[in-house]
């Protein structure tokens, strides 16, 4: 998984559209309604329902239950709500969180922010909010939304291991204010409780650092496969080469070493809570 460049709408998600598409118009057809008059029926335009039904763009939650209901559809188009939202998200968004519910253990060193698994809507928002260029209203929520989505992974049964490391100043970058990280240093305490999460912080003073090459993820899979994933700038790279994961096994290995034990870091966090 090798992506470059902004949010285009890929083959695989188009196709998921045109899908959704067919399936509203033969509901439509079949209730014996034009385009306009179920636009009518379900508050939106004509032109909004020749888009969805064509697969030009991804219709909204409220669009699909409003057209089940006024098409009697019995849930056959409200049902379709998830694959049109994970449709919504990037490609390289999909992959990963592809990945990463194929992974009995995830590592990750995070250097710059909280990790994406860890933060709060407030704290994805104020990150893709600082973007530049900048995305617009719907690109913005687009990406938030698939954030928040990958992780429902920490409901997965069985139950995958985590382990984080936070570098300590992705825990006082005060971005969009004191409230947004207030949130987020609360989301990583509560987070730092599950039985199957370990989080760790790498303080400022350490003098001997493993990580200071950038972040990297690590996603011990099920078929027993390791693999690595490192996202920078405009480039997100999987890392499968057996040589090239074994050298960010072993560093991760020492940056966990390096770093507060687990409680040590929770008891590091609540401080700076408290200062914050």
């Amino acid at each position: 998984m090798r992506v470059t460049g902004q949010q285009d709408v890929d083959d695989e998600s188009a196709a998921v559209l045109r899908t959704v598409g067919k399936v509203i118009k033969m509901c439509r057809e079949r209730a014996g309604l034009t385009q306009a008059e179920l636009g009518t029926a379900i508050g939106y335009s004509e032109e909004q329902v020749s888009s969805a039904e064509r697969g030009r763009r991804a219709p909204k939650p409220q669009f699909l239950e409003a057209a089940d209901q006024a098409l009697e559809a019995s849930g056959v188009i409200a049902g379709l709500r998830k694959d049109v939202e994970e449709a919504r998200y990037p490609k390289k968004v999909r992959d990963l969180a592809k990945l990463e519910a194929e992974a009995i253990e995830l590592c990750a060193y995070a250097n710059t922010v909280v990790h994406g698994l860890l933060q709060t809507p407030e704290y994805a928002r104020a990150l893709y909010g600082m973007r530049r260029p900048l995305f617009s209203e719907e690109e913005l929520e687009r990406l938030v939304a698939a954030r928040m989505a990958r992780q429902e992974i920490f409901d997965q049964q069985p139950a995958p291991i985590f382990s984080f490391v936070q570098e300590e100043v992705t825990l006082r970058r005060p971005l969009q204010g004191r409230m947004v990280m207030r949130k987020q240093l609360e989301r990583l305490l509560e987070v730092g409780q599950l039985r199957n999460v370990e989080i760790q912080v790498m303080p400022t003073n350490r003098e001997d650092h493993a990580g200071l090459a950038g972040s990297l993820q690590l996603l011990k899979l099920k078929a027993g496969d390791t693999v690595g994933h490192n996202e920078v700038q405009l480039t997100s790279r999987l890392i499968s080469n057996p040589k090239e994961v074994q050298v960010l096994e072993i560093r991760y290995g020492i940056i966990r070493a390096q770093a507060l034990t687990p409680s040590e870091s929770m008891a590091f966090i609540e401080k700076v809570l408290g200062e914050t």
